[in-house]
């Protein structure tokens, strides 16, 4: 049973940072891309930035040049590392990966970005 469990979300004043983690069990972690979405109130679920097996990543436009995307296969753990904050950025946080045809996603974590 593949698993995914997300922390690290939490109330930000704009500007601020915060890291998120997600941890993976039950696959091959080092095979899997990984991904990040978000889901704000009232707005469909959006990719915000995924990686590769190989390191490869790639970022939504909105987040480009704030947030950055890594892994550590060690510990089967993918990072959201999110700078600059902004109000609009406030959403539930999930990671999802897939295996074969299925995909799997963490319960989420919640981000507020305000003052």
């Amino acid at each position: 049973q593949v698993q995914l469990v997300e922390s690290g979300g939490g109330l930000v004043q704009p500007g601020g940072s915060l890291r998120l983690s997600c941890v993976v069990s039950g696959s091959i972690f080092s095979t899997n891309a990984m991904g990040w979405y978000r889901q704000a109130p009232g707005k469909e679920r959006e990719l915000v930035a995924r990686i590769t097996s190989g390191g490869i990543t790639n970022y939504a436009d909105s987040v480009k040049g704030r947030f950055t995307i890594s892994r550590d296969n060690a510990k089967n753990t993918v990072y959201l590392q999110m700078n600059s904050l902004k109000p609009e950025d406030t959403a539930v946080y999930y990671c999802k990966t897939n295996v074969g045809s299925l995909d799997y996603w963490g319960q989420g974590t919640q981000v507020t970005v305000s003052s």
